[in-house]
């Protein structure tokens, strides 16, 4: 007889633990108030990138060896995945943060002004070296959310408004979680997205700079995401004007077609973290939580959901566990 379990939330972590349950044969029923993925989600709002090696330079090793399955199962899930990694750079006044980068990441080739022409072209006028991050992808994740929402669906998976949970309910919430777990904390982000017709980039670029880092992920037919800010704040509704100008001045220092670009959209979220931002799965009164993966959802749902499926059929601890006794 197949396990019963309800999943709180229909974001890229209670998508990626339905998939991961119903493929090892649960019954499962997703609840989540909003229906769709859509804007209200902060999973809406990501870049996309599967960029575990990139991660290194500030994430602990956990976040870089777990978000390294991340590609290889968003394939299994099919969806679609572009392998081309991502081009990492600094401007001739911070070229130390390219050294310091370097340092601090592995599975990289340092590229001079040629290597460079040959994976971005419209780049090597105006920087004489870069990282390139081979091993990494990258993914739409609007895309990516409606494809695996529709499969798991027609997989049988159950999804619905509301309802009464039955079963084992794993809690993938996000911040709506917060009145359950204390230590959970919001870090907003904002993001752009434009159209320029005249920028040609093929893969992830990332923009070092000591103030305020860039990255820039191509949607495909000229389209843009511009991200993001990283603010000490749970406010989920307000873009500043300093925040945007600031992504797009860097922009603008990367490629001045950017200065040209016709501006479509303008994002903020907040991402749930915990004090150390490094991501949980929490038992607390029956409940199972998965939440807290920072800016890493993309990057660490995959391992998240599998380890969420050790648990509840295996019975393995998971490595991220925590005993919540409150």
């Amino acid at each position: 007889m197949s396990q019963t379990v309800t999943i709180l939330g229909g974001g890229v972590v209670g998508l990626t633990v339905a998939a991961e349950l119903s493929g090892r044969g649960c019954d499962v029923t997703v609840i989540d108030p909003n229906g769709k993925p859509g804007p209200h989600g902060c999973s809406w709002w990501a870049g996309g990138m599967l960029a575990a090696d990139c991660e290194g330079e500030v994430a602990e090793e956990l976040v870089v060896r777990l978000g390294r399955e991340a590609a290889n199962w968003w394939q299994a899930q099919g969806a679609e995945l572009t392998y081309k990694g991502s081009v990492v750079v600094a401007l001739g006044r911070d070229r130390q943060e390219l050294d310091r980068f370097a340092r601090r990441t592995e599975n990289h080739t340092l590229l001079d002004q040629t290597a460079l022409e040959a994976l971005e072209p419209q780049l090597a006028d105006r920087f004489a070296r870069a990282l390139h991050m081979q091993a990494e992808a990258h993914l739409n994740p609007r895309v990516t959310l409606r494809a695996l929402r529709k499969r798991l669906k027609a997989d049988g998976v159950t999804f619905v408004k509301e309802g009464q949970a039955a079963g084992q309910v794993i809690d993938c919430r996000g911040l709506a979680a917060m009145d359950d777990l204390s230590e959970l904390r919001g870090v907003k982000g904002e993001m752009v997205i434009l159209r320029a017709p005249d920028v040609e980039l093929a893969r992830p670029v990332r923009l070092l700079h000591p103030r305020f880092p860039l990255y820039i992920v191509p949607r495909g037919d000229g389209v843009f995401m511009l991200g993001a800010t990283q603010l000490e704040s749970g406010e989920r509704t307000r873009a500043t004007v300093r925040s945007v100008m600031e992504l797009l001045n860097a922009a603008y220092a990367l490629h001045p077609a950017f200065g040209e670009a016709e501006l479509l959209e303008i994002g903020v979220d907040a991402r749930p973290a915990f004090p150390d931002n490094l991501p949980r799965i929490t038992g607390k009164n029956g409940k199972i939580y998965v939440n807290g993966l920072f800016r890493h959802g993309y990057l660490l749902a995959p391992a998240m959901a599998r380890m969420v499926g050790q648990l509840v059929l295996d019975g393995k601890t998971p490595e991220v566990w925590h005993e919540d006794r409150s």
